[in-house]
Parts: C-alpha cells; structure tokens; sequence
C-alpha cells in the first residue's frame, strides 16, 4: 500500500470497477427518461436494468475462472474495453429493445471485468495488505458512486444518451494506468470449458426473471408459467452437472467453507435489499416528490461520502477483531436506514425525510462491505480469488437481478403505473419495508453462523 505500484494498481481496480458502478446509477437515474424517449413500459425499464445484470450475473464466474486460467489483468482489459464499446450501443440505441441488447452486452463484458478487479489485488498484495487494501478499494469506489448520480444526473437531465458515454473516456484511462500492472494466474489449473454450465445459468436466471417481470402484467399466463418452470428445470439441471462435471464452472467443494457459504448467503439478502432501494429511491424521488434527475442522484451522495471516509476503517477493525461485529452491526444501521426512508411522504424534505435514512445507509454499508469482502476472499487459497470473487459477485448481482424484477410485483407497480406520483409513492415505502426486512434477516444469520474471524493472513479452506 505503502509503493507506486500498489497506488497504482489500486487507482486501476477502483476506477474500472467504478466504471460499472456508476454505469448502474446511471441506468436507476435515467429510466423514467429512458421510458418517456422510448415510450416503454415498467417491463421494458425493468430490462434496462436486469438485461445487464443477468449477463453479467450468469457469466460472471466465466469471467472470474478465464481470470485465473489466461491472466487476470488481460481478461479484466477485455472487459473494459468491450464495456466501452457495448456503452456506445446503448446510447444510440434508438428503441428500448435495441438500449435492452446492448445492456445485455455491457453485461457479458462487465463479466469479464468484475471478478478481476478484487483478484488481481488479492494476488499482488502482501498478506498483511489486502484487508487494507480492499477497505481502500471499497471505499475509494465511493468517489465512483458519488460521481455517478451526480454527474448522471446532470447529464441525463440534459439529454439520458449523454451519460453512457462517460464510460469511453474513462475505460481508456483504466488501460492506461493497467499497463505495467503485474499478471497473475493459477498456474497449476488445467484450462477446461465448463458449456453445461454456460449454457444453463443463463436460462436459469432468465427464466425465473422473465416470469417474475412479465407476472404483474399477464398473470398466471402460458407464458409466464412456461419461463418459470424452464427457469426453475435449468437450474436443478445446473446443480445436477456442476455435481458431476470434472472441471465445473462453480465447484461445490469451494462451499465447504462455512464462512464462505454463510457470507455468499448474506450477500443475497444485502445487495438484494441495496439494488431494489436504489432503484425505487431515484424514481420515487423524480416522479413523486418531482425533483430533477440532478436533484434525485445527488440525493445519494452521501452514501458515497461516508463510505469513502470510513470503509477503510472498518475493514483494519475486521482485521483485528473478526467480521462478525462490524457486519451485525452495519445490517442494524442499514435496516435503521431503510425503515427512516420508508416513513418519507409523497413531498418529502431533504433535511428532515431523506437525508437522515441516506446517512444511516452510509454508515451501515461501511460496516458491512469491506469485512464481507474480505472475508470472502480469505476463505479461499489464493489461486481461487478469482473464483471466488466472480461467486460472490455472481450472488449480488443474481440479488440485484430478483430485487428488480420480484419488488415491483410485491409492492403492486405495473405498466405505467411508474408515471403516476401517487402510485409511485406508495410502492416506494413499501418496498423500503422489504428491503428492511432482507437486512435484518442478513444481520441475523451473520450473527448465528459465521464463525471464523475475517483477519486471516493467509487464506485457508475449512473441512
């Protein structure tokens, strides 16, 4: 941490991860523009956003394993530059099925990109550096979040197109500062491609997201009953072939790990709870409380602020004491957070209805993420961090994926309901309630099954 090279590697991660980062509250500011230019309907938004995360969320693993196999800097340089080219195809997409296609896209490249980042500080970090090191990284990604809704916002207020193309410049400063970044690999891996289970994760996620996205509008329909049980089939079949496949894309053996397990399963309720508040946040904020785009992304910004400033610092408090309390207790501030926010009204004050829930928001995740991550990754050997980093990626963005298409169905939105104030505002503090709730039971089952302190030197497995 203390080196050029290691700042340097580190500006390279966190602004390539950035990329994706910002990429998403782009895409949560701009929908209600998206769908007025293209005259879409909820369904169609809610591809804008799940388009990208089903990608991503079904190769991510693809991504994480190519890492380890062929090098994890040139598979993450893969990544950035498609991404860039893929963003350049959503902000000419002229309809909502050609935007849906190129978010698809960016997905499938952002798997490339993703898991790499984490792995190559895992790989290059001295062992007494990387919890801190990854503190750093998740809390210098807040400048990212930050930049994200704010310049987003402005952007998109002045045309939504606009803000996709941020993404060009700023991939070319990543390859840039890339350039002299060490490689890494599992040098001992025999390269196998695992097409069962690219195949079928895919339609696993596909099926049971189509379903739920196409239920509030159709009902039990033919079609919506066919893509769940497609869905739901493909992914007893995923397990059945992971189970016997040779060379498998997700090793059952990697779950051996209990903290492993236990912490991917909390990634799910987390970011699961962090996706669908996000996205109900930014439209209930333009369409109910009528602010500006400007106005609904800078609403987050301290979010950003606070876990810039404190992420770091509870990662070296993981280091110390174990992940356990600094995770149980940012669940209980997030769940604080979110239960503030629910109680906001159709016209909200900032000061008074907003901001505290945003601050609570900050403070917890600055609790939870930086030990999360970490001890992800010290539960594994080092040759499976980028395994083990695209398994954890997998499960928030497969959390993200379900939030967004199963929230708006709990919650009653529909059509193009997302136009009307009232019925906005509604499904706003009701889905704030859920998202409550999904935390609180993460911070539960933190404080009931993990065991081992996150403060491990050196990665290890557990029987």
């Amino acid at each position: 941490m203390s080196e050029p090279a290691g700042r340097r590697l580190l500006a390279t991660t966190v602004l390539g991860s950035g990329m994706g980062f910002l990429d998403g509250t782009v895409a949560n500011v701009a929908l209600p523009h998206i769908g007025d230019d293209l005259h879409a309907d909820l369904a169609g938004l809610q591809w804008v956003v799940n388009g990208y995360t089903l990608s991503l969320a079904s190769l991510i693993l693809v991504g994480g394993s190519l890492g380890d196999r062929l090098g994890r800097k040139r598979v993450y340089a893969w990544g950035i530059a498609g991404f860039a080219l893929a963003s350049v195809l959503v902000a000419i997409g002229p309809t909502i099925e050609t935007v849906v296609l190129a978010r698809v896209l960016q997905g499938v490249f952002a798997a490339l990109m993703t898991p790499g980042s984490l792995a190559m500080l895992q790989a290059s970090f001295r062992p007494e550096d990387r919890m801190r090191a990854i503190g750093a990284w998740t809390g210098t990604l807040g400048i990212a979040t930050a930049a994200g809704p704010v310049i987003g916002g402005w952007l998109v207020g002045i045309d939504w197109r606009i803000a996709f193309w941020i993404n060009v410049p700023l991939a070319a400063i990543v390859l840039w500062l890339l350039k002299p970044a060490p490689e890494s690999r599992d040098e001992d891996d025999v390269y196998r491609f695992d097409w069962w289970a690219v195949v079928l994760a895919p339609i696993t996620l596909a099926g049971i997201t189509w379903a739920l996205t196409a239920w509030p509008d159709t009902g039990a329909s033919l079609t919506t009953v066919g893509a769940l049980i497609i869905g739901v089939v493909a992914g007893v079949a995923f397990v059945l072939f992971e189970l016997r496949e040779p060379h498998p894309m997700l090793p059952p053996a990697i779950f051996a790990s209990r903290d492993f397990s236990v912490i991917n399963i909390v990634t799910l309720f987390v970011y699961a709870a962090l996706s669908g508040s996000m996205l109900f946040l930014a439209i209930f904020l333009q369409v109910s409380a009528g602010w500006s785009p400007l106005e609904a992304g800078a609403a987050t910004v301290p979010v950003s602020i606070i876990m810039f400033f404190l992420a770091s610092r509870f990662g070296a408090v993981a280091t110390k004491f174990g992940a356990r309390t600094p995770m149980v207790a940012g669940s209980a501030v997030l769940t604080v957070g979110f239960a503030w926010l629910a109680l906001a009204p159709d016209a909200p004050s900032y000061i008074g209805q907003v901001l505290p829930g945003v601050i609570l928001m900050g403070l917890g995740l600055s609790m939870l993420v930086a030990p999360l991550t970490g001890t992800v990754l010290a539960a594994v050997p080092d040759e499976e961090s980028g395994l083990a980093s695209g398994i954890n990626n997998a499960v928030s963005r497969t959390a993200g994926l379900l939030a967004v298409a199963v929230l708006p169905l709990l919650v009653g939105l529909s059509g193009t309901a997302y136009r009307d104030p009232a019925a906005v505002g509604d499904a706003y503090r009701a889905s704030m309630w859920w998202c409550a709730a999904l935390v609180a039971v993460g911070g539960i089952l933190t404080a009931v099954a993990l065991r081992a302190p996150a403060s491990k030197a050196q990665p290890a497995t557990e029987g």
